[in-house]
């Protein structure tokens, strides 16, 4: 089951992937992560989907990550009484808290905090921004618009207000219940949507208590612009660029998509690059040219996991999407061009000693003849920050605490391989010369990095840095008790 790449793909399981059978084929053809959408089905539905996860793990022997995606509020109009309208062009419509049915003229929105954000001149997207409204007027139960962008408006579609912060929390009353729902399951990380300030973060690591790291969506041009302090308190991040680009002029994605990848390299967390990847794949077994190209930018660029939605949810073909996008990931990674590229965009960081040991892992490893780098931790800090380095040699990271290891399923090159909790380095090293052996990293005439921290099994002790063989006589026969 070893990778040959080191980016991780996500995949996200629904109607197309919800049997022990498919879902298996997924893990095989390279899917590292499983995401459960609670947007979409029931509690039972994503129980079903989690226990077959499980079940896979127990039967390959390999830590699988699970990430609940929480819904977020979700912003629509009311209803029509010809259940839609047209709108043209330079029309003036109207927004209110009048629940009768709409018209040509106007529409409920049943958003009292929109009203209180809007300001003449904000922008108001319907339907994805196929419908754009210029505010001209506004007040708390009101909003005069003109249409700028005309087209059908119909019942309950989604509302975007990409100008202003609204005074709504990420987090929805069934946001609240799908989260101690997932977290009651196990799951290994929460994504949340509809993150607009660092606060929303918080708000979102409190009610989880420390059973499920946090990846923040960016999808807003809110959070774009508050990155830097989401970033200080997420556990991860995803790029949602679908989004992104109904709230923002499309040309401006790619840039922000760059800097929030390099950002969170900077970082040492992962960052998943998402939507509309492969999405000609749901109903063909091949992509497009220009797709494959966007997968193989987010690699070029160095994200940690690239990310399947429809594709392997509700497609005619989700294994094949899988095998399409680990193959371009093999591809890039084998060109030597992407080397130079993330080695160029490596950054300097060296402000503790764990950051000190993985740069010398790395430096070590790629100037002499060694394996691989392999990484005791409790935590899996010390393995994201080997992953920041963006070594040429494979990681393999060993804890005895599986939650870690499912956990560091997003990271950049890693392999997670648990083990038994050990008192002394000699036994440190045995077992990761074991688990380079076993996993097809190493043989015994080769040799390792080994990155541990004295005393074992505690967190935030990374201070060791050994180079040693893999032939376990050896290192009985050199290594002190």
């Amino acid at each position: 089951m070893r990778r040959l790449r080191n980016v991780k793909i996500v995949a996200t399981l629904g109607p197309a992937s919800s049997d022990y059978t498919t879902i298996r084929a997924l893990f095989e053809a390279g899917a590292d992560v499983f995401r459960l959408n609670m947007s979409h089905g029931t509690h039972a539905e994503q129980q079903a989907r989690y226990d077959i996860i499980r079940q896979i793990e127990a039967d390959t022997g390999r830590p699988v990550a699970v990430l609940a995606d929480l819904q977020g509020p979700k912003l629509r109009v009311g209803t029509f009484s010809a259940g839609a309208a047209d709108l043209e062009e330079g029309e003036p419509f109207r927004f209110d808290l009048d629940k009768t049915e709409g018209d040509g003229h106007r529409v409920c929105l049943p958003h009292p905090e929109i009203f209180a954000a809007l300001e003449p001149g904000a922008r108001l997207l319907v339907n994805d921004g196929k419908i754009r409204m210029r505010v001209e007027r506004c007040g708390p139960d009101f909003a005069d618009c003109t249409v700028t962008t005309g087209g059908t408006i119909s019942n309950r579609k989604g509302v975007n207000v990409p100008d202003v912060v609204l005074p709504l929390a990420a987090l929805s009353d069934k946001d609240r219940k799908d989260l101690e729902f997932a977290c009651g399951l196990g799951v290994d990380w929460l994504a949340l949507s509809f993150v607009q300030r660092a606060e929303d973060v918080l708000e979102a690591r409190e009610l989880a208590k420390g059973r499920a790291a946090i990846l923040s969506k960016i999808e807003k041009p809110a959070a774009e612009k508050a990155f830097d302090e989401i970033l200080k308190v997420s556990d991860g991040i995803m790029v949602a660029r679908g989004d992104l680009g109904v709230e923002l002029p499309v040309e401006a994605v790619p840039p922000i998509q760059k800097r929030l990848v390099r950002k969170c390299r900077a970082a040492a967390k992962p960052v998943i690059v998402a939507t509309q990847m492969l999405e000609s794949m749901i109903e063909s077994p091949m992509p497009t040219r220009a797709e494959v190209s966007d997968v193989a930018t987010a690699i070029y660029e160095g994200a940690d996991a690239i990310m399947l939605s429809a594709e392997s949810a509700a497609g005619r073909y989700p294994v094949e999407a899988v095998q399409t996008m680990s193959a371009v990931a093999e591809s890039v990674e084998g060109d030597p061009t992407y080397r130079e590229i993330i080695e160029s965009s490596r950054l300097v960081s060296r402000q503790t000693v764990a950051d000190g040991i993985v740069a010398a892992a790395r430096e070590i490893a790629e100037s002499t003849d060694i394996s691989a780098i392999c990484c005791y931790t409790q935590s899996g800090k010390t393995v994201a920050l080997v992953g920041r380095e963006r070594p040429r040699v494979p990681i393999v990271a060993l804890s005895p605490i599986t939650q870690t290891l499912r956990k560091l399923c997003l990271t950049w090159g890693v392999h997670a391989v648990r083990c038994e909790e050990v008192e002394r380095f000699k036994m440190a090293v045995v077992n990761a010369a074991r688990a380079a052996r076993d996993y097809g990293f190493a043989d015994e005439s080769n040799q390792i990095v080994v990155i541990a921290g004295v005393p074992f099994n505690v967190q935030g002790t990374t201070n060791i840095l050994r180079v040693a063989p893999c032939d376990e006589r050896l290192i009985f026969r050199t290594d002190p008790e």
